[in-house]
């Protein structure tokens, strides 16, 4: 059973450019449209607390644009808000309800309850908002009281899109200035330049920080959403572990700060040809081809893994199919992912009959060409059932997956895109 791949696909809305729009759209004051969103699980969840917070957004439905009528200032909430398993929802409208003057509560599925918050409530503190969570917990449920905020100088423990955009859009808010550092290598930078098609003054200085000066202003807008490249990492894998053919993804965004696993995958041997449309909204855009390749083992540098940090459960499963040992250094921040995302990814390799290993913050994957056989627990983390699922296509594998539905948080249709895309 050789799986060849072939034909074109289109891979779901950018999750983070989905999360983005509709958040900035909610405080736009009049219609925008949003073209190509992502309607998976996630983006439905910010879309329904927009919903709660006064917003008008139509039912977020596939092939279908969005329409949003937004306000200059959010409604105080009847209700708790409900975030889902959506941990992006949750820390960038925590920024934006800092710089209104009302009491709201935020809780989630079970998963995202027990994701820490602090690392956004800390600096939000500093800037003069105020939180109320249970006794010895670091989590949702929260409350936050919101109000005028002094202006943030601030250095990240960690590399984190989401704490530098809560920060930032906080600033907005607030109407305040806000410069914000990254320790280890620059995480996305969706906001900064979402922030610039409005004329805020977002400035990248070479040592690390992020400046915003609230020059601007948020008026309604329409976007096309590129196609996300963390979600088209997972056919890209299938196509790079397949035995013959070739296979063409159409209108995916190539930020510079999203595609970091390009790089590694063309150290590992792959080579993915992009062919560069244009920009929208800022973003470029291209389209992929992507062709079989025999793997080699890479270092995955500590610098690297901010702009690569989602790809990192696929990156392990094609590192073990690659000749030699692949080592991730300083993954330590996937424990606190949807999932501990670095024990599950050493675990279920483990449990396929591949070596890998964590030791302190690094992770260690020795390739194989024995056909991976076993069961998966992927504890409801999307990311790592769709790289299992990658990996169950080499020949002669069985891999089961424990929870397939889970991928519907960021690509539904993911499992009839593997068969579509593959012919044994």
């Amino acid at each position: 059973r050789s799986m060849k791949v072939h034909g074109s696909i289109r891979v779901p809305g950018d999750k983070s450019i989905t999360h983005r729009a509709l958040l900035l759209a909610s405080l736009a004051g009049g219609r925008s449209h949003i073209g190509g969103a992502l309607t998976a699980f996630d983006a439905r969840s910010s879309a329904r607390v927009l919903r709660a917070l006064g917003a008008k957004i139509s039912p977020l439905v596939p092939d279908r644009l969005v329409v949003v009528e937004g306000k200059r200032r959010f409604a105080r909430p009847d209700g708790v808000l409900d975030c889902g398993n959506s941990g992006t929802t949750t820390r960038l409208l925590l920024g934006l309800l800092a710089g209104h003057r009302f009491r709201a509560t935020l809780t989630g599925d079970a998963s995202l309850r027990r994701r820490p918050m602090r690392r956004v409530t800390l600096p939000l503190g500093l800037m003069g908002a105020r939180f109320v969570q249970d006794p010895g917990r670091d989590g949702l449920p929260l409350t936050i009281s919101g109000g005028s905020l002094h202006r943030l100088s601030y250095e990240q423990p960690v590399s984190s899109a989401q704490i530098k955009s809560c920060l930032l859009l906080a600033g907005v808010a607030a109407g305040v200035e806000v410069d914000v550092r990254e320790p280890h290598g620059r995480s996305r930078d969706h906001t900064e330049r979402m922030l610039r098609a409005f004329d805020f003054t977002v400035i990248d200085d070479n040592d690390g920080w992020v400046r915003l000066r609230p020059t601007g202003r948020l008026v309604p807008f329409d976007l096309q959403v590129p196609g996300d490249p963390s979600s088209a990492a997972f056919p890209i894998g299938a196509a790079v572990l397949a035995e013959g053919g070739e296979l063409h993804l159409a209108g995916v965004g190539v930020n510079p700060t999203r595609i970091g696993f390009f790089a590694v995958l063309e150290r590992m041997g792959a080579h993915i040809r992009q062919e560069v449309l244009g920009e929208e909204g800022g973003e470029p855009v291209a389209d992929l081809l992507v062709r079989p390749a025999p793997l080699r083992a890479t270092e995955v540098m500590a610098t690297e893994i901010p702009g690569l940090i989602d790809e990192i459960p696929l990156l392990a499963v094609l590192a073990a199919r690659a000749e030699g040992t692949t080592i991730f250094r300083q993954v330590g921040e996937l424990r606190v992912k949807e999932s501990d995302r670095l024990g599950l990814i050493a675990g279920d390799l483990r449990a396929v009959g591949v070596r890998a290993e964590v030791q302190g913050d690094d992770l260690f994957v020795t390739g194989s060409d024995r056909p991976p056989v076993g069961k998966v627990r992927t504890a409801g983390d999307h990311r790592l059932a769709m790289a299992f699922g990658v990996l169950g296509t080499v020949r002669g594998a069985k891999v089961s997956v424990d929870d397939r539905k889970c991928v519907g948080v960021s690509f539904p249709g993911f499992w009839e895109m593997l068969r579509k895309v593959g012919s044994r």
